[in-house]
C-alpha cells in the first residue's frame, strides 16, 4: 500500500527574446508544472518526519469518518439489513440488503468492507510513523489504536463469520485467514486495550476523550463475545459521563453527514416502520415502528412538498425522514456516554437486578440528553423528558424493552445489526423469531430472506489466496 498523496515540481521561467522562443518556453513550463515522478502516489520515504506522521494520522481519521457517519457505510447498510431503514433507492444493492438477500458480489457492501480495512491500514501506518517521529502527544498515538480497534469492532458486529484481517502496511501485503466474529472482537479488544493503557495516566483533555471512547468501544467488544463479560463491560464504562461524545465531524468541504445526505437529501433511505408501503397496509413482523411510535429520539415524519408526499429516488416510495435529527454538517457520536449507560443497564439485567436496569433506563428518559449538538444552521436534537417505563415483569419482556430502548437511543449509529445478532447468539432468539429481524412480505415485492449479517464479498476471493468464502452466515 502507498500513501495517496500527490506531488508536483515547479521550474523557473526565463524571458524569451522572440515570440517563437517565448512560446517554446511557455510549453516547457506547462509541461514541467504538470509533471510528477509519481503522479498518483508519494513514496513512503517522503513521510518519514513529524509532519508526515501527522499527515498520515489525519488521513486515518478521515478514513474513520468515511467508514462511519460521513460515508454510505455499514452504519447505513447494517440499519438497512436490520429495521432502521427501508430502501427507497433505485440501486439493487440497497434493495437486496433491505430484503435480507444480499448477493456475494454486492458492490456497496464490498466498498464498505474496504472502508473498514482502510481504517486499519492507515491507522497502522500512522502508529509506526508517530512512534518514530512524533510520539508526543500520547493521545495522537492512542487515537490511532482506537481507530483501528473501532474498525475491527464494526467488522465483527456487521460481517459474517470468516473475516480476514490482512496487513497492508508493508511493501507486500500479508493476507489474513478468515476469522470468526468472536476472534475479531478479541482483536478489537487488544487494539482498544492499547489505547486505554496509553492514556490511563494522562490528564490532558485529548487523552481523557480517547480513553473514554476506547473504554466504551472495548465494553462493546466484550459484550460481543458473550454475556459472561457483562460485569467487566460495565466496570469499564463506570464513571463516563452520559453527555460524553467522541464525534465524527462533518463539513461542506471535508465530507458531509451521509446519514442526512442519503436519507433526507437524496431520498435513498426512508425510516422503517412495522407498517410499510405507501398505504401502510403491509405488516412487517419484528420491525420496530420507528415512524409510528412518534418517539422524540427518532423524530420521523413524511417529507412533504406543500401537502403532497414526496416520492423517493425510486419514483414510488413516500419518503419518511428524520431531518431534525441530523443536518448536512451535523457531527455524529462514534461513541457516546449513552452507550455506557445502556451497557450498564444490560449488565444489571444479567446480574439479576431488573430494578437496577429500570432505574438506569428511566434516568436516561427523565433528563434531557443531547443526541446531536448544534451545527449551524441545524439546531441539533436534545430529547425532552419522557415518561418513565414500567417493568414488564418477565425476563423476556425486559430483554425486549432493553433492546427497544437501545434501538431508539442509538438509531443510525451502527449498533442495531450487532444488537440483533447478539439477541440470537446470547439470548437464544431464533433468526426469524420474536423481536429480531424483519420477516414476512416486503413492500417492494416478494418476502424477506434469511441474512443476518453482511457477507465478505467475492472480491476478497480474488485478492486473498487464504479466503474462499464466509465460514458461515450465522449470527
Amino acid at each position: 500500500m502507498r500513501y495517496s498523496l500527490r506531488s508536483g515540481r515547479a521550474v523557473a521561467m526565463t524571458l524569451a527574446l522572440s515570440t517563437a522562443a517565448a512560446t517554446a518556453a511557455c510549453d516547457t513550463v506547462k509541461t514541467n508544472l504538470l509533471d510528477a515522478p509519481n503522479p498518483t502516489i508519494i513514496d513512503p520515504s517522503s513521510v518519514q518526519s513529524a509532519g508526515g506522521a501527522t499527515a498520515v494520522r489525519n488521513g486515518a481519521l478521515s478514513r474513520l469518518r468515511s467508514a462511519t457517519a460521513d460515508g454510505e457505510s455499514t452504519w447505513m447498510f447494517g440499519g438497512l439489513l436490520a429495521d432502521e431503514w427501508v430502501s427507497s433507492s433505485t440501486f439493487v444493492q440497497n434493495d437486496e440488503t433491505d430484503q435480507r438477500s444480499i448477493q456475494l458480489n454486492n458492490g456497496s457492501v464490498n466498498a464498505q468492507l474496504r472502508a473498514l480495512y482502510r481504517v486499519r491500514t492507515d491507522a497502522n501506518q500512522a502508529i509506526t510513523l508517530l512512534t518514530l517521529y512524533k510520539p508526543s502527544p500520547v493521545a495522537d498515538v492512542a487515537e490511532m489504536y482506537f481507530a483501528r480497534g473501532f474498525a475491527e469492532l464494526q467488522l465483527a458486529s456487521d460481517f459474517c463469520n470468516g473475516i480476514p484481517l490482512s496487513d497492508g502496511t508493508g511493501n507486500a501485503p500479508i493476507f489474513g485467514q478468515p476469522l470468526p466474529v468472536s476472534a475479531v472482537f478479541g482483536v478489537a479488544s487488544s487494539s482498544l486495550d492499547t489505547a486505554i493503557s496509553l492514556t490511563a495516566s494522562q490528564t490532558d483533555a485529548a487523552s481523557i476523550t480517547i480513553n473514554r471512547a476506547a473504554r466504551i468501544a472495548k465494553a462493546r467488544a466484550l459484550l460481543g463475545t458473550g454475556l459472561a463479560n457483562a460485569p467487566a463491560a460495565a466496570a469499564l464504562v463506570a464513571g463516563i459521563p452520559t453527555g460524553f461524545r467522541y464525534d465524527a465531524t462533518a463539513s461542506l468541504t471535508g465530507g458531509i453527514n451521509t446519514l442526512w445526505d442519503q436519507a433526507a437529501s437524496q431520498n435513498r433511505y426512508s425510516v422503517s416502520d412495522s407498517l410499510q408501503g405507501n398505504g401502510r397496509t403491509i405488516f412487517v413482523r419484528n420491525a420496530i415502528p420507528f415512524y409510528s411510535a412518534f418517539d422524540p429520539r427518532v423524530p420521523a415524519h413524511y417529507k412533504l412538498s406543500g401537502s403532497t408526499n414526496v416520492k423517493a429516488q425510486d419514483g414510488n416510495t413516500f419518503v419518511i425522514q428524520v431531518d431534525s435529527l441530523w443536518g448536512q454538517t451535523s457531527p455524529v457520536a462514534v461513541t457516546h456516554g449513552l452507550d455506557a449507560r445502556l451497557i450498564e443497564a444490560e449488565a444489571a439485567l444479567q446480574a439479576g437486578n431488573p430494578a437496577g436496569m429500570m432505574t438506569i433506563l428511566n434516568a436516561l428518559r427523565g433528563s434531557p440528553v443531547q443526541i446531536t449538538p448544534p451545527s449551524s444552521p441545524h439546531p441539533g436534537l436534545t430529547t425532552p423528558i419522557m415518561p418513565p417505563l414500567a417493568d414488564p415483569g418477565t425476563t423476556s419482556g425486559r430483554v425486549n424493552l432493553l433492546f427497544r430502548e437501545m434501538a431508539f437511543w442509538q438509531f443510525g449509529r451502527g449498533h442495531r445489526l450487532g444488537n440483533l445478532r447478539r439477541l440470537i447468539r446470547d439470548y437464544g432468539r431464533a433468526p426469524d423469531g420474536s423481536d429480531t429481524f424483519p420477516v414476512g412480505p416486503h413492500f417492494k415485492g416478494g418476502v424477506f430472506g434469511t441474512d443476518v449479517n453482511l457477507p465478505v464479498t467475492t472480491d476478497e476471493q480474488v485478492g486473498n489466496p487464504n479466503f474462499t468464502a464466509c465460514i458461515d452466515r450465522k449470527a
